[in-house]
This record gives C-alpha cells, sequence and structure tokens, in this order.
C-alpha cells in the first residue's frame, strides 16, 4: 500500500464545482465528483459543500460505517500535517466512557486475566472482518447465516466458545490461542456479547442462538454416539441444532406441551406428531432438540434429538426482527425418530430442560446487557455531535440526566452479571442448579427492565431518528423492536420475578422483624 497523499486545504478549496468536487471529513480529502449524483439526499445537497471542511455536517447526518463504506473508492488523500482526531473502533475497544464493561477501559478486575483479553481481540477482530457486513446485509435482505459463514465460525472456534468451558473444546483452536484448560465462563461472556455487536439483531440471533440453547441436552444427557456424531458436526459449523420446546399453547408452561412420541409397534421408533411454534433458527436446523410427551403429566416429558427427514415440515414466523433469525413453526408428522435418539432417559425430559435453563438465561443476559449498553454508546456520542438550538444535546442538563440513568443502570447490571458468572466458574452444574436459578431470573428480569428503560430514554434523545429504520437511530429503532425478546424467551418477566422469589423463599430462616 502506497503513501497517502498530502494536500493542502487551500487545494481543495479550488475543487468546488459541479465537475469537479471534493470534500474533507475529519482530515480526509475524498473526491465526491462521479458519486454526487448518486447520492441519496440529491446530488445539490452534497455539492453545495464541494471544496470545504463538512466534518461537522457529515457526522450530523451519517454514521462511522457509511465513511467505512466508501472510503476505499472514493478517498484521495489527507490534509499535510494534520491527523485524524475521530476515533474509529474498527477492531479495537472503544474509548467512548461506559461503551464497554469497565475492565476493558483500565479499572481492576478479579475476574479477567491476560487471556481474557487475547480472546476478545481475537473475537471482534473475526467479527468486525468476517461477519458484521454479512450480518447487516442479511438482515436488511432478511437472509439466514450462510452454511459457508457457519463453516468458518466453527474453524475460528466460535461455535465451541458459545457452549461454556468443556472437553468439547478439545481439538479445536479457539480465538486469541487460549487453551481448553484456560477456557472459562468468562470467555464464554466474551463471545456472547461480542456476537451482539453487528447491529442486525436478527441474524445475530441467527448465528447460533438455536446452537447456544440446543445442544446442551445432547453434551450433557446425549448417549455416547450421539455426542461423538452431532457435537463434532455442530461445533464445526457442518451441521446446524435447534431447541424445540414452546408450542402454540405452552410457552414458559412447559409442563403443558403436547406434541406426542409414541413408541412404534416394533419399539425399535418414536413417532413423533405435534407443533412447534417460535422455534429460533427452527426454518434451517438440520437438528431439533425436541420436547416430546411420552407419559402423563411433568413425569411424562422427554427429550429427543430428531433430524430433519420425512415428516418434519418448517415454516417461517414473521417477527419483529428479521427473518435471519430462522424463527420457526415446526410441524412433525408421524415422523420415526430411532429410539436411540433419546437425550437421557425417558420421562426425564423435564429435568433436562431446567437443567439447561439457567445457562439459557445466563446468555440471554450477556445478549441484552451488551445490547444496552451499545444503545447507551450511541446515545453519548449523538449527545456530542446533535446540535440544537445552537447548542449540543450533551449541553442541556436533561440530557445528561437521562445519560446518567442509562450508565448507572447498565454498570449494575454488567457487574451483577459478572458475579453470577464467576459464581458459575467456582461451582458444578448440581450447585448451579441448587443456588443460581433464582439470582439468574432475578438478573434476566431485571436487565430487561433496563432494557426496556435504556430503549424508551433512547429514543426520546434520538427524536424522529429513533423511529426511523435507516439512518443516524438505526440502532436505536432496532432495539426498540426486539428487546422485548429477551424480556420473553427463556421465561418471561413475570415468571422471572416470581422465580427469583420463590427460590429465596426456600431458604428463609425462622426471622421475624
Amino acid at each position: 500500500m502506497g503513501s497517502v497523499r498530502q494536500i493542502t486545504r487551500d487545494e481543495v478549496a479550488k475543487h468546488n464545482s459541479e465537475k469537479d468536487a471534493w470534500i474533507i471529513i475529519d482530515t480526509e480529502v475524498f473526491n465526491i465528483t462521479d458519486f454526487a449524483a448518486m447520492h441519496p439526499g440529491g446530488e445539490l445537497l452534497l455539492l453545495q459543500y464541494a471544496g470545504k471542511d463538512v466534518t461537522d455536517e457529515f457526522y450530523g447526518l451519517h454514521k462511522q460505517e457509511v465513511l467505512e463504506r466508501y472510503r476505499k473508492k472514493l478517498l484521495i488523500g489527507s490534509i499535510a500535517n494534520e491527523t485524524c482526531t475521530i476515533q474509529r473502533n474498527f477492531g479495537q475497544v472503544s474509548q467512548v466512557p461506559y461503551a464497554e464493561s469497565s475492565y476493558w477501559h483500565g479499572f481492576r478486575s478479579a475476574y479477567y486475566n491476560e487471556s481474557h483479553k487475547r480472546f476478545r481481540q481475537a473475537v471482534r477482530q473475526f467479527y468486525d472482518e468476517v461477519i458484521i457486513e454479512e450480518a447487516q446485509n442479511g438482515e436488511k435482505m432478511e437472509k439466514v447465516p450462510s452454511i459457508e459463514l457457519f463453516k468458518k465460525m466453527g474453524a475460528a472456534g466460535i461455535w465451541a466458545s458459545r457452549v461454556g468451558p468443556g472437553p468439547h473444546l478439545i481439538g479445536f483452536n479457539l480465538p486469541g490461542g487460549v487453551k481448553p484448560e484456560e477456557f472459562d465462563y468468562f470467555h464464554e461472556l466474551i463471545v456472547h456479547q461480542e456476537n451482539t455487536r453487528t447491529g442486525a439483531p436478527g441474524f445475530s440471533d441467527g448465528l447460533g442462538a438455536g446452537l447456544v440453547i440446543g445442544l446442551p441436552p445432547v453434551m450433557h444427557f446425549g448417549p455416547k454416539w450421539m455426542k461423538e456424531k452431532v457435537i463434532h458436526e455442530v461445533l464445526r459449523g457442518e451441521k446446524r441444532i435447534c431447541l424445540a420446546i414452546s408450542e402454540p399453547n405452552a410457552g414458559s408452561d412447559v409442563a403443558a406441551i403436547t406434541t406426542t412420541a409414541k413408541k412404534s409397534p416394533c419399539g425399535k421408533f418414536y413417532i413423533v406428531n405435534g407443533v412447534k411454534k417460535w422455534i429460533t433458527n427452527g426454518t434451517f436446523c438440520d437438528y431439533f432438540s425436541t420436547a416430546v410427551r411420552t407419559g402423563d403429566g411433568p413425569g411424562g416429558i422427554s427429550m429427543l434429538l430428531i433430524e430433519r427427514s420425512e415428516g418434519v415440515m418448517t415454516k417461517p414466523i414473521k417477527t419483529s426482527y428479521a427473518a435471519s433469525a430462522g424463527t420457526a413453526l415446526i410441524i412433525f408428522e408421524n415422523v420415526k425418530v430411532p429410539v436411540e435418539n433419546l437425550i437421557g432417559r425417558e420421562g426425564q425430559g423435564f429435568q433436562v430442560i431446567m437443567y439447561n435453563f439457567n445457562h439459557e438465561r445466563w446468555a440471554i443476559i450477556c445478549l441484552i446487557v451488551r445490547s444496552s449498553r451499545g444503545i447507551t454508546e450511541d446515545c453519548f456520542k449523538w449527545a456530542h455531535q446533535r446540535k440544537v438550538f445552537g447548542k449540543r444535546l450533551i449541553d442541556q442538563p436533561v440530557i445528561r440526566f437521562k445519560l446518567a440513568g442509562m450508565f448507572a443502570q447498565t454498570e449494575a447490571m454488567e457487574n451483577w452479571l459478572e458475579n453470577i458468572t464467576y459464581q458459575m466458574t467456582q461451582m458444578d452444574y448440581k450447585e448451579q442448579s441448587q443456588r443460581l436459578a433464582g439470582p439468574i431470573a432475578l438478573l434476566k428480569y431485571q436487565a430487561t427492565r433496563v432494557a426496556h428503560h435504556v430503549s424508551d430514554e433512547a429514543c426520546q434523545i434520538f427524536g424522529g431518528r429513533g423511529i426511523t429504520k435507516t439512518g443516524m437511530g438505526s440502532n436505536v429503532e432496532q432495539f426498540q423492536r426486539t428487546y422485548k425478546f429477551a424480556a420473553i424467551l427463556g421465561g418471561s418477566e413475570e415468571i422471572m420475578a416470581d422465580l427469583g422469589v420463590r427460590q429465596a423463599m426456600k431458604e428463609f430462616p425462622k426471622a421475624r422483624l
């Protein structure tokens, strides 16, 4: 790559006509002569700035990503003896206060170490270089992630990193050169949070939301043959898996499922009939970890691994975010499932599902806390660059008050999340089930309440842009449409709040005022 051409401001000023138009954005010089006719806002609007420094005007109307999109085509040089002043976060930790959790801004931490730094840097670089552009295009076009992208993520060790520490990590090259024995739940927390940075919530959920909750039942309860075959196929990105529990009449009330699995006369198969609804990644998955009814009552629920085969039909469900998530209605009609595909023991399905819930809810918390933080960062940036009545928004006390609430609440959620994550590193799964079910439920409830607050305040800060699907407020508009997924999936807020209190009641001593 050659050296950048050095240009004076006086020279730029000479290129101020329709046939010869240059502009300056943050000391970089762009030739917009041919581009002007294609400008979405019209040619005249752009050409009025020809020959000028339009940094303030540009950032008042556009995100940094717009500049990155056209930089290679339009950049011709930079202003002599001047340097760029606006931070570009490609693959780097944002320096905006409260845009990252405190450790990444130089605060001390009892939880993170050098391996987490290496891991995060490698994961962020991979997402920025390989995923984000495809994710944003896929979100707009409502396309599901390609199998080729799944394979790239498998080769990079992303899938193996998203289902926690354990022997499944052996044989995979993990990001940042982290060794399997070094890997802990904080590494997993990092990769979940990095997955939210795509600016494409539907596509982000399309990137393995089903795997995160659908593979653990196989990992912890599947027979040996299933573990050896399915785990490696899925973690390499060659096959895709999801969790199929919810039904039209059974959401948080798992015991109400009606999908049946009856033994065939020969005893070699389960014959499965029923309907599953709102199954994330269901439209494109190869495997379905499925809750079925093999008997009556809670003890009559079992888990089966069902492969996409004859009698399995999936139909997309249009939800608040893009079809890229692959949200599906699944219809099972006389599907023959080998009895060997039983996950755990027959009648043990409810225990398998409950065993998985803590980790699922914890992963959802990781995502919604990071998403809330990202929206807070957008608001802080916007408040510094948007001018109203001759002042920046940040100069208005009411805006600073709104930001203070957003900062304080997201920081509180992150710190509670880190505390629970540390407990996970110190407890086996049995102790986690006994002691963390309540705290995780309460944290999920509170994290989604904070997301509600952040969404509301962000919309007020962005105004009309906060309800526009394109432009400066697009992330805010997306967040308004999608944050409720975290408040419903994995257990609704009301169920979470009640569970948290009921778990605490079990430990209540004989205490009186």
